[in-house]
């Protein structure tokens, strides 16, 4: 994948995911600068980027947060060089603060804004966001690919765009989008190579009495591009037929469910497929659904499109039936068997009987997510449950530790954004006699845990405060931070340790803690939660699928455990309260899978009857 990226075979096609993609279509474009914070479903653009960058030549970096992150990058547009930064949905809200004021601002160079929903919460469990409605309220133009030739080239339109209009562009991608692996063909990497200069310029001040010169001159620039909208083939029509009554108009990922809709059905009907959603091409969708007696608009989440096109229909066919939302769902990610009812709903095509049992067994058996076997965190989880007992509230935070707020641990009470769970936590304290824990992982400890941290020594609060250290962030793809004394393209670096971070922050009571050292962490907690004053354990152990990895490059035998029958009472404890996934009831006792044991020894420790031991 990674020789294809960089190759300079003009023409030759490739297999790649809409990610990369996306890295491909930067590089074409004469990128020199990228950066992100990693979050699913985009994290796959900074590690491509991560992992190509010194080949490319181009600067490359894992952010602090995806607002540092927007930052760094508009700082390079802002100095004439061509920019892509990239996050997830939530990593947009983050953003936004500089993402409004740099539309007003503009750019010198090209400067392309990727973010990436998450219909169905895959990765995602906060709220289930529909983040086109950032365009509108930006003022910024925003493409939607539907498949990985789509995700290179309309990468490289949107740093035409951008350096045409001087303003950011957004390429608004889904899960299916961005993890769909398609034929990707090539063009020529442009690596300009110059160095950037920012040159002093009245124009590019944001504040009165310029700011509503510039607030009308952005309207304006919409109005071009909306110009351009009108003409672009990334909006066309595909089934062209004049004298058909019905019609579909859709965009992104919903398309492809369409297409394949259309073929299981066996029939042809208009679709107009919007590439560019904002600004909408109003004349070429006016054109589309004058002579249209119904049309369907087929699109994830809100009824963004839905909205606008009945607005439309009112001046051009007012007696213009519009489905929508009345057949598919709101909320959740749409499936190839929802659309294909909604167009036989429209259409009146009768389903045939094998593709109506094809949709009622579509259905995908729910499981909760469980942590990994001896991740270090159930071990902090659990010493946590038993210290703190049931009456501490427990403040969740952003991060494979989400995952502690299923059962057996049920340790995480609730689960806002990254960084929340000391502010909320600081809240709580204040008008409660209760006892609170806050985890937080080391990555969001420096994505947005330092405010928070700061604000509770300020404000004499007194909560627990646990900082999940696994050495990496993990959920995302183990990815470097500012702990891990790495770049992001693998270069060493200054190490930040969290203890003299919480420490400059004013905490006093500081401990680093082994998660694997159970009894110890559990008298930690005991004692931490009756200090008056806010206190931080750092729960410090590295992800145990590192620590297996590396110790199998090593030649080290991972330890291996193992349940004595004949000690084993049958308890549960190992499974039933700790959960342990590589532990399975048998009978009326317990064994250990062999097979996903990584050797943390926590089991053994937690075992009230000696059952478990090293069994290699």
């Amino acid at each position: 994948m990674l020789k294809d990226i960089l190759s300079d075979k003009v023409g030759k096609k490739a297999i790649l995911l809409g990610n990369e993609a996306i890295v491909r279509g930067a590089l074409e474009s004469g990128t020199q600068f990228a950066s992100t914070y990693p979050g699913t479903p985009a994290s796959e653009i900074g590690d491509t980027f991560s992992a190509i960058a010194k080949q490319a030549g181009i600067y490359f970096e894992y952010s602090t947060n995806e607002k540092v992150a927007l930052e760094a990058a508009a700082g390079a547009a802002l100095s004439g060089i061509r920019s892509i930064v990239s996050f997830k949905h939530y990593g947009l809200n983050v953003a936004s603060d500089s993402i409004f004021p740099l539309a007003y601002t503009g750019v010198k160079a090209g400067m392309v804004i990727v973010f990436a929903d998450d219909p169905g919460c895959w990765s995602s469990a906060q709220s289930e966001q529909d983040s086109r409605y950032f365009a509108f309220i930006a003022h910024l133009p925003m493409l939607e690919p539907s498949d990985a030739q789509e995700c290179k080239d309309f990468v490289k339109l949107a740093f035409d765009l951008s350096e045409k209009f001087r303003i950011p562009v957004f390429v608004r991608t889904t899960t299916r989008v961005s993890h769909l692996q398609g034929i990707v063909k090539l063009g020529k990497i442009f690596n300009p190579n110059k160095e950037g200069k920012f040159i002093k310029d009245i124009s590019l001040r944001n504040f009165p009495p310029m700011i509503m010169k510039t607030h009308e001159e952005l309207h304006k620039k919409m109005d071009k591009i909306k110009e351009i909208s009108e003409k672009s083939e990334l909006n066309f029509i595909v089934n062209k037929n004049d004298k058909s009554k019905v019609g579909i108009i859709t965009s992104g990922a919903s398309f492809n469910y369409v297409i394949d809709g259309l073929d299981e059905l066996e029939i042809k009907i208009p679709v107009l497929k919007l590439g560019i959603t904002y600004p909408l091409p109003e004349n070429k969708i006016k054109s589309f659904i004058k002579n249209l007696e119904s049309v369907l608009i087929v699109e994830e989440l809100e009824p963004v499109m839905e909205e606008k096109i009945r607005a439309i229909a009112k001046e051009i066919n007012p007696k213009l039936k519009i489905n929508g939302k009345d057949c598919l769902p709101v909320a959740g990610e749409l499936s190839e068997a929802m659309v294909i009812a909604a167009i036989a709903k429209v259409t009146g095509k009768e389903l045939p009987k094998i593709l109506q049992k094809k949709i009622e067994n579509a259905k995908i058996a729910k499981r909760l997510a469980v942590l990994c076997p001896g991740c270090p965190h159930r071990a902090t989880f659990y010493a946590a449950k038993i210290a703190g007992g049931k009456d501490t509230v427990y403040a969740g935070d952003i991060g494979c530790y989400i995952l502690g707020i299923n059962p057996p641990l049920e340790t995480v009470d609730f689960l806002f954004s990254m960084g929340a769970s000391q502010g909320l936590s600081h809240g709580i304290r204040k008008v409660t006699n209760q006892k609170v824990i806050a985890f937080i992982g080391d990555s969001t400890f420096f994505h947005a845990g330092i405010p928070g941290l700061i604000n509770m020594v300020y404000n004499k609060s007194n909560p627990l405060i646990i900082v999940l250290d696994n050495r990496i962030t993990a959920m995302t793809g183990h990815q470097p931070h500012p702990g891990t004394g790495k770049t992001g393209i693998g270069e060493g670096t200054k190490e930040i340790r969290i203890e003299e971070v919480a420490k400059a922050c004013g905490v006093e009571n500081i401990k680093i803690v082994d998660p694997f050292n159970f009894n110890e962490m559990v008298q930690s907690i005991k004692e931490f939660l009756q200090k008056d004053k806010v206190s931080v354990i750092i729960a410090r152990r590295e992800c145990r699928l590192l620590a297996v990895k590396d110790m199998k490059a090593k030649g080290i035998k991972v330890p291996k455990f193992m349940i004595d029958k004949k000690l084993c009472k049958g308890c549960g404890t190992c499974l039933l309260n700790f959960g342990c996934p590589a532990i399975i009831k048998e009978g009326k006792s317990y064994r250990i899978d062999e097979n996903l044991c990584t050797g943390c020894s926590v089991c053994s420790q937690v075992c009230p009857n000696k059952a478990i031991k090293a069994s290699i």
